[in-house]
């Protein structure tokens, strides 16, 4: 078995999947990522970005080799 972690994806692989990381957490917490943002006067694209990295790991990657 052979087992792989995110760093070990090439770096466009990464890309895509943190864009459809990113896209997946705006959708799920959207609104209550914007509500926090507002009371903790942070930047929405920070914490989008953050949230999306600790959304990868709640993904199942499956490889055809």
């Amino acid at each position: 078995m052979v087992h792989l972690n995110f760093t070990d994806l090439s770096e466009e692989a990464q890309n895509r999947l943190l864009e459809d990381s990113k896209k997946d957490v705006e959708r799920k917490f959207g609104d209550a990522i914007r509500k926090y943002v507002r009371e903790n006067h942070t930047c929405f694209e920070t914490t989008i970005a953050e949230e999306a990295l600790w959304n990868l790991y709640s993904y199942t990657f499956v490889f055809n080799i």
